[in-house]
């Protein structure tokens, strides 16, 4: 069995594992009438989620220093076996708080072993390939299995869609006994040392950007089907089309901002990207009023939003290419806090304001990224100016 299969069977598995935190997005409203809590607060898990993910994760990777990928991949699959039954069995709300961190922890180490694992499978030279292999998952999980969970949600019952989850994720455990090689972690880097690259003020305002890009897109998405529901007046089939719409716009967004960050150079794709993210959040809260309107507009939303990632991690990598794992990993933990932050503050406007407020929030959180980014790349070129004249 070449190492290539085993890499993509690390991507598949790793759709499955990161459909457990985005698919609550698209079922909220169903969590929220189960659970017997208004929408703002079911909203909460997925601040749960992300705040778990951000920070419990990297503890557990850290005290597991001495474990191998294989082990660590088989704790992190159990663990989302456990937050699965959790989530099906237990009742109550704050039960359901619980599930949702063991899922995120579980997700979160999975993510990291995963693409540790994948580095190692591959051939030597193509580590970033494998890497990029196994975040394709992530990408599946937005676009496949959100709307797929969504129409599970309506056709049965939401639970079903954690019963698949533990399942999948048994086997899966199994899986991994039989195809991935025991390899030894590498050295985790101190937090200490990740804490100094926060020094260099262009690291910073680059992780700036992220936080406040990824508030903007993830305050409306987190509110998505209630957002759709009230606004549009969709119905649940329509909603998981939307979904569906929305998802693949999310995949062409991400190749065509790699393409136009290679072709016309970070700031311009960054800015504009961001530029068209605005006026889509704002279109969405102003003439989005029914299906036929509201779907191309979520395209383009996904799109404008989704083509920024590859020259923010771009951006952050050329900064310190000496780094470039650490920078990734900070950008990943600042992705998670945005999204925390994001349902926190989404939750609080659904409750004392229409919903039509988070897509307003939304266009000024992204304003925001935009500014920092303008001064970040002005700070850039009157160095470049510095240098030359030195």
């Amino acid at each position: 069995m070449s190492n290539t299969f085993k890499i993509y069977i690390l991507a598949f598995i790793t759709f499955i594992v990161s459909t457990s935190e985005y698919v609550i997005a698209g079922i909220l409203d169903k969590v929220a009438a189960y659970s017997n809590v208004s929408v703002s607060l079911a909203g909460q898990l997925i601040t749960v989620f992300a705040i778990a993910n951000a920070f419990g994760s990297p503890l557990v990777i850290m005290a597991t220093t001495k474990l191998n990928q294989r082990i660590l991949l088989i704790l992190s699959l159990s663990l989302m076996v456990i937050g699965s039954i959790m989530t099906i069995s237990l009742p109550g709300f704050g039960f359901l708080i619980v599930s949702r961190i063991i899922l995120a922890v579980g997700s979160g180490v999975f993510a990291i072993a995963a693409k540790t694992a994948a580095a190692k499978l591959a051939s030597p030279g193509q580590q970033a390939g494998a890497i990029g292999t196994v975040i394709i998952g992530f990408s599946a999980a937005l676009i496949v299995g959100v709307p797929i969970g969504r129409v599970v949600a309506t056709a049965y019952d939401w639970k079903v869609i954690f019963v698949g989850i533990g399942v999948l994720s048994l086997l899966a455990i199994f899986t991994v006994i039989y195809m991935i090689p025991a390899t030894n972690s590498d050295v985790t880097v101190p937090l200490s040392k990740q804490l100094v690259l926060l020094k260099n003020p262009k690291i910073l305002m680059g992780l700036g950007v992220t936080f406040f890009w990824q508030l903007g897109y993830a305050v409306l998405y987190s509110y998505i089907s209630p957002f759709l529901l009230t606004v549009t007046s969709m119905s649940g089939r329509e909603v998981s089309i939307a979904l569906f719409a929305f998802g693949l716009a999310t995949l062409i967004g991400s190749k065509f901002g790699g393409f136009m960050t290679d072709r016309i150079g970070i700031p311009r794709s960054l800015i504009g990207g961001m530029v068209i993210h605005v006026i889509a959040l704002v279109l969405l809260s102003t003439i989005a009023k029914s299906t036929i309107t509201a779907i191309p507009l979520l395209m383009l939303w996904s799109f404008s939003a989704w083509s920024s990632g590859p020259g923010l991690q771009y951006n952050l990598v050329w900064q310190a290419p000496e780094a470039s794992g650490i920078l990734l990993s900070l950008y990943g933990s600042f992705i998670q806090l945005a999204i925390a932050a994001a349902a926190g503050i989404g939750g609080i406007v659904t409750k004392s304001s229409s919903i039509l407020t988070v897509s307003w929030i939304g266009a000024a959180s992204v304003a925001i990224a935009i500014f920092i980014a303008m001064v970040s790349f002005s700070f850039k070129s009157k160095g470049m100016k510095n240098e030359e004249i030195a």
